[in-house]
């Protein structure tokens, strides 16, 4: 696949992105590509050599995006351009960087090899969620880590009931709950004590949050399966579903939320020495090799 058409999304106000989009637009400019920067980080940068777009047009209109910053800059952008299925890259600006493969201080030779086609392409699949107040749908959205129902006091347990394809598979009292994909296995999950998936797997997983009862444990099911959570009408505050912990969309004592695949998957390019345990093994700390 040739890339004529780039966008360019980078992290607000931050000097080293900032940086790093200058040096990109040079690179593409030279490679002879159309440069898209998204609107608001066009702000940050001198208008030179480029176009400005929103990020909707990026995705109508860019063969590939790239995205600098951190994970949170790469999963604002993806829910978004994967409506679009135009391929992303992600040049690592932030911290952990799981999501984001290129070194911003040495990208020219890996972005040469993508252009000229010796890449990997990977497909993430993303999570679609909506509320119901009454039978009818109150609010919708998507996550391409995760989907999250928790209380919107710290502390505070709410009731709830958990139903796979409209089988019962168990009530809780606790903080709430953790719907992940493969690639949200390694963010907030995997601080609840959920498990890794590998990127591959067509699955979830359902991670309870500080639950009142020392038997319940994290449960892998088939990401095909429709997750079904009603909310107790006992509960006496207002909760909460978040996006990604970005999104966050507002649920009431009684109201059923709906969790399932999304038809968009998320098109991640990625160079061609990419090796998923080698990240875990960077990020996590894993031990090397012994011999």
């Amino acid at each position: 696949m040739k890339f004529k058409t780039v966008g360019l999304i980078g992290k607000q106000a931050h000097q080293g992105a900032n940086l790093s989009l200058k040096a990109l637009i040079v690179y593409l400019t030279k490679r002879g590509c159309r440069v898209l920067v998204e609107t608001k980080t066009a702000k940050e940068l001198d208008k030179n050599g480029f176009e400005s777009a929103d990020i909707k047009e990026i995705g109508k209109q860019a063969d590939l995006a790239i995205v600098v910053g951190g994970d949170g800059n790469m999963l604002g952008a993806a829910r978004i351009l994967a409506e679009f299925n135009v391929a992303v890259v992600g040049v690592n600006r932030g911290n952990l960087g799981f999501l984001t493969d290129i070194n911003p201080d040495d990208f020219e030779p890996q972005l040469d090899s993508i252009f000229d086609g010796d890449y990997k392409i990977e497909q993430r699949f993303l999570l679609e969620v909506e509320v119901y107040r009454g039978g009818e749908i109150q609010s919708k959205d998507s996550a391409v880590n995760e989907v999250v129902i928790h209380h919107g006091k710290v502390a505070h347990m709410m009731e709830f009931e958990v139903y796979l394809d409209d089988n019962f598979v168990f009530s809780q009292r606790s903080d709430g709950l953790i719907v992940a994909t493969p690639t949200g296995s390694t963010a907030y999950s995997l601080s609840g004590g959920g498990p890794i998936l590998t990127p591959n797997l067509d699955a979830l997983t359902l991670v309870p949050m500080f639950p009142h009862t020392l038997s319940s444990r994290p449960i892998v099911v088939d990401a095909n399966s429709t997750v079904k959570l009603k909310v107790s009408p006992e509960n006496t505050d207002n909760l909460q579903v978040s996006c990604d912990s970005h999104i966050v969309l507002t649920v009431l004592p009684g109201d059923e939320i709906i969790i399932c695949k999304n038809p968009a998957k998320l098109s991640l390019i990625h160079p061609k020495d990419y090796n998923y345990f080698n990240v875990l093994r960077t990020k996590l700390g894993w031990g090397s090799k012994l011999y």
